[in-house]
C-alpha cells in the first residue's frame, strides 16, 4: 500500500454538504446488493491506477467498505459493530488522495453503477442522488494537493 509522504490538504469547501443517499436505497439491495455492488467496486478499483493505495487483500476491503454502505443507506450499523466510529477522512489520512484519483475512484463507481437497476435491484431513480453523495463524499477525502 502507498502511504503518505507530504502534508495534509484539507478542501476548502469543508465537510460534505449533500442530502445522504435516499432510504429507499437499502430496503430495495438489502445488505446482500450492498454488499455486492461494492464487490463490483472493488473488481474495478483492483484494474485500475489507484490500486496501489489499497491492501493486497481487495476482498476483506470491499467488505469493509459495503459495511460502510449498508450503515449509511440505513441498514444495520455493521461498520460502527465491526470497526468503531466511521470517520472516514481521517481513515484515508495515510494515503495521499488527489483530485485525480477521486476522479478513478469516482469513475469505477460509476461503472458499479452502470448495469446495478438490473443486476442488483438499485432503484433507479435514487441513481443521480447516490452519486451526488458520492461526488460530495469523495471531494472530502482528497487530502493531498500536487505542487503547481
Amino acid at each position: 500500500m502507498h502511504q503518505r509522504q507530504s502534508p495534509i490538504y484539507t478542501p476548502p469547501s469543508g465537510p460534505p454538504q449533500v442530502d445522504r443517499p435516499s432510504e429507499e436505497i437499502f430496503p430495495a439491495l438489502g445488505q446482500k446488493g450492498v454488499f455486492e455492488l461494492l464487490a463490483t467496486l472493488y473488481e474495478h478499483l483492483e484494474q485500475s491506477p489507484v490500486r496501489p493505495m489499497f491492501p493486497e487483500d481487495m476482498h476483506t476491503a470491499s467488505e469493509r467498505s459495503a459495511a460502510f454502505f449498508v450503515q449509511l443507506l440505513g441498514g444495520p450499523p455493521l461498520f460502527n459493530q465491526h470497526y468503531g466510529p466511521p470517520r472516514m477522512r481521517q481513515r484515508h489520512l495515510p494515503f495521499e488522495i488527489d483530485a485525480a484519483a477521486r476522479e478513478i475512484w469516482l469513475a469505477c463507481f460509476d461503472k458499479a453503477l452502470e448495469d446495478a437497476p438490473q443486476r442488483i435491484g438499485f432503484p433507479e431513480q435514487h441513481i443521480p442522488g447516490f452519486r451526488r453523495f458520492l461526488e460530495a463524499f469523495s471531494e472530502w477525502m482528497v487530502n493531498h494537493k500536487p505542487a503547481s
